[in-house]
């Protein structure tokens, strides 16, 4: 065996920038080519979604390229992934929608920086890594609430209805539009059907050209040339500006930031796990491998730096970081050009943007709603039925009719719950026997469970397997109770307890109590160290109990025990 011991990360192996380690490694003029048109790509991508996701949130389209230029920039340069987009994301557009009706988006500058800094506070505790223990039935419950939500706030833009206020909540977001219904447009729901259906199809026939950017630069240049009547980023929000506007602040306000804490909290979950899981997919496309503290300290800065600029909640992109890896991309320099192409652009064509029609960007909205909803996950899941199902319903449901937050919490502490029940059902306690009964003769495990048992009958055996916590500790302390005539010995094998917590270990020592007023000699036999020092801290200590190797050496030591040794020679006389 090697006497090499193997180093614990310190700090600058967790939360050095892939930026860093990129430059080390070599970085040659080939890889800044790849990383070019990479980010290009990206870029192209990336334009058309920042507008529509900002429009969608309640904020003026500019915001969005803000956030991908600003926050974007600072992901890459920052950030634990090689290949992680940051920007606006879909899965925000629920969250940001309601803070900003709520509190205007002078509050949603103060949440989403009061957000960055509890991801700071996370990825330097390195709690980063506690992410992965949402369970897969909660994300695609609140994943595929979310499309469901995206593609009801869009169903005004897609018609073209007249609606002065539209309300949040999906209830009365339905009752709103249907009695709008009557001020549809049939030439809006036209460009919003063209768009879509250019989008699907390229995706189908050419899924490397940019389908997004195309769609919504067609629709643009029918609306502009034919002077169609549809609303566009011109006629609603007067254009884009062409710069980036200058740094600033709302006023802080500690009461106002104490009313807001729920919502940075939210932010600060939902850009966690948005980013963690993008990078996870980056991962399993290039066989790298991120660092998720680190990832986590760049969406931070990201989300602190983002807002100060015009900008908007900043997280990792699913589907921008898929298409950065798809194009070539060789690092997180590719990410940082991204972000100069969108500022490239506002720089030069902003003027254009005022022609792009709402419809399109509409409908973009909507088949970005369709492909995150994971229909066949979904239906898989329900199919299933049982604990998972019930998990999955219950986050479904409370994301579209109460809270994104609400359901996750919800989400969460549910399959905990069905989890500890899962593993408390696991744990087994048998009693031991001098022999073998004849039906279970041809039984390996009964016989190599009877082999140790020695040959004295007042000895009772009780073997304990599986997760002994407080979730099983009643079922334990039932089957213990059940135990009739208290023997001279009692040992617990303790060989397959792989944990024993504080609870259980309580109602251990409660039995062991009872066992040792009635003058019974008490053993436990195998018990692992970190077992052990539970049933230590819970008052289990010699001479009280022995703890021994094998069932061989409880009885040596029954036997060494006066007062067992006198119940057993009464017994036998």
């Amino acid at each position: 065996m090697s006497d090499r011991t193997i180093r614990k990360p310190g700090f600058a192996d967790l939360y050095t920038p892939k930026l860093v380690t990129l430059l080390r490694e070599g970085y040659r003029l080939r890889d800044l080519q790849a990383d070019a048109i990479a980010g290009l790509t990206v870029a192209v991508v990336a334009l058309p979604l920042s507008m529509a996701i900002a429009i969608a949130c309640g904020l003026s389209p500019d915001r969005g390229l803000y956030t991908a230029i600003v926050g974007g920039f600072f992901v890459s340069a920052l950030g634990g992934s090689r290949f992680q987009i940051g920007g606006p994301a879909g899965a925000f557009i629920v969250l940001i929608f309601s803070i900003v009706e709520r509190q205007g988006y002078d509050g949603l500058v103060i949440a989403t920086m009061m957000a960055g800094a509890i991801m700071l506070v996370v990825g330097f505790m390195r709690w980063g890594t506690y992410i992965k223990y949402i369970p897969y039935p909660v994300t695609v419950g609140f994943t595929t609430g979310i499309a469901v939500i995206i593609f009801a706030s869009q169903i005004k833009e897609l018609v073209g209805l007249d609606l002065d206020r539209e309300p949040a909540a999906l209830v009365p977001k339905l009752t709103a539009l249907a009695g709008a219904i009557g001020t549809m447009r049939p030439m809006t729901l036209a460009i919003s059907i063209l768009a879509a259906a250019i989008i699907l199809i390229l995706r189908r026939l050419r899924p490397n050209w940019p389908g997004i950017l195309i769609a919504v630069a067609l629709c643009a240049a029918l609306t502009g040339l034919l002077h169609l009547d549809v609303a566009t980023i011109g006629s609603r929000f007067g254009g884009v500006p062409r710069t980036l506007p200058s740094p600033a602040l709302p006023a802080f306000d500690l009461a106002r930031m104490w009313t807001l804490l729920p919502d940075a909290f939210a932010i600060a979950l939902l850009g966690a796990i948005e980013s963690l899981l993008s990078a996870v997919v980056a991962d399993g496309m290039t066989g790298r491998r991120h660092r998720s503290n680190c990832e986590l300290v760049a969406q931070g800065v990201a989300n602190i730096l983002a807002p100060i600029f015009g900008g908007m909640p900043v997280t990792g992109t699913v589907a921008r970081t898929a298409t950065n890896v798809r194009s070539g991309a060789k690092g997180p320099i590719a990410g940082m050009l991204h972000a100069l192409y969108v500022l490239l652009f506002m720089l030069i064509a902003a003027p254009l943007a005022a022609y792009i029609p709402l419809a399109s960007l509409g409908a973009v909205l909507a088949v970005v709603a369709w492909s995150m909803a994971e229909r066949e996950e979904f239906v898989a899941l329900v199919r299933a039925f049982g604990g998972d199902a019930l998990v999955l319903l219950a986050t479904f449901l409370l994301t579209i009719f109460e809270s994104l937050t609400l359901g996750i919490g919800v989400g969460v502490t549910l399959a905990a719950f069905l989890f500890l029940h899962r593993m408390a059902e696991t744990i087994e306690v048998r009693e031991g026997r001098t022999s073998v009964d004849e039906d279970e003769a041809d039984s390996s495990e009964a016989a190599a469970f009877a082999t140790e048992a020695p040959p004295n009958p007042d000895l009772i055996v009780y073997k304990i397997s599986g997760a002994f916590f407080f979730g099983a500790a009643a079922a334990v302390s039932a089957a213990l109770d059940r135990v009739g005539r208290y023997p001279s010995t009692f040992v617990f094998d303790f060989a397959d307890v792989s944990l024993i917590d504080t609870t259980a270990a309580k109602a251990l020592a409660v039995f062991v109590r009872k066992l040792r007023r009635a003058n019974t000699h008490v053993s436990i036999a195998k018990a692992r160290p970190g077992v052990r020092r539970a049933l230590l801290t819970a008052g289990l200590r010699e001479p009280e109990v022995s703890y021994v190797g094998t069932i061989s050496e409880a009885r040596e030591r029954a036997a060494a025990d006066p007062v067992a040794t006198e119940l057993s020679l009464s017994a036998a006389r």
